[in-house]
């Protein structure tokens, strides 16, 4: 008979058996909770484990079923253009839902993004509604219509199209909003919603301090990632607009922190 495992040669199995995943996921791209379990012979409740532990230490990035490689780096900011060919389903239908949100006679802040853009172009037949941005691809998209557009000035971002520093923050200062719908690069539940910019960040605090009703809209891969850079934590957060893959563990923490989630 063999003698019985010590706690000290178990942690050491579960710490090979992480790095095995590790090299299986730089190899794949992708590892499945139901592909790795009879691999290593345990149960998905261990693999499941195992990956929220490699989860947070920063290297992997969990997702409903598996785990997918963390993004390049917290400093990675893509472009407009590269995010605009990313679950574009999913975006479209956030931007509907946040649409029906909105009243005649509302002020509505929309900040960079193309999450938000969506829900500019589901806004365009709306009357009667004012529109705050400080993105200009979204004072583009909404000119012509009967939407009335206030485009807050300041440094222009090339990679967002969007205006920031202190002119941006100014302005925005001397308005008042119903209702604030931000896009994010990152939303950790535990942590809050954060983005690669520093100005940006500032930039959507202020909008977060004059609007009356703060909903982020962001599809499911946006949730479990940090970003460089902090906007707010996730009390600060009345409402979520997000599609049906949202992890459970954080669509759970959401509702327990006293936030609406609408899935699309």
């Amino acid at each position: 008979m063999g003698e019985p495992s010590s706690p000290t040669n178990d942690a050491l199995l579960n710490e090979e058996r992480r790095r095995a995943i590790l090299d299986m996921l730089a190899r794949d791209g992708r590892v499945l909770v139901k592909e790795l379990a009879p691999r290593f012979g345990t149960s998905q409740v261990t693999i499941r484990k195992d990956l929220e532990v490699l989860h947070a230490r920063g290297l992997v990035h969990r997702t409903h079923g598996g785990a997918l490689p963390v993004p390049s780096g917290a400093l990675l900011d893509p472009s407009l253009r590269d995010k605009e060919k990313l679950h574009r389903r999913e975006k479209l239908r956030i931007g509907t839902a946040a649409a029906q949100l909105v009243k005649e006679g509302q002020s509505v802040i929309l900040d960079s993004g193309t999450t938000t853009t969506a829900v500019a172009r589901a806004l365009r037949e709306l009357r009667n509604v004012t529109v705050i941005t400080n993105a200009v691809n979204i004072a583009a998209e909404l000119a012509g219509t009967s939407i009335a557009v206030i485009l807050t000035g300041g440094l222009l971002r090339e990679n967002s199209f969007s205006l920031v520093g202190p002119l941006a923050e100014e302005t925005l200062r001397r308005l008042s909003a119903d209702v604030f719908f931000l896009g994010v690069d990152g939303f950790d539940a535990h942590f809050g919603l954060t983005t690669p910019n520093l100005l940006e960040a500032k930039v959507n605090r202020v909008m977060m301090e004059i609007a009356k009703r703060v909903v982020v809209v962001c599809d499911s891969s946006k949730f479990g990632r940090r970003s460089l850079s902090l906007i707010a934590p996730t009390a600060a957060v009345h409402q979520t607009i997000t599609d049906g893959r949202i992890p459970k563990p954080d669509l759970q923490a959401l509702q327990d922190a006293g936030i609406e989630v609408t899935i699309v």
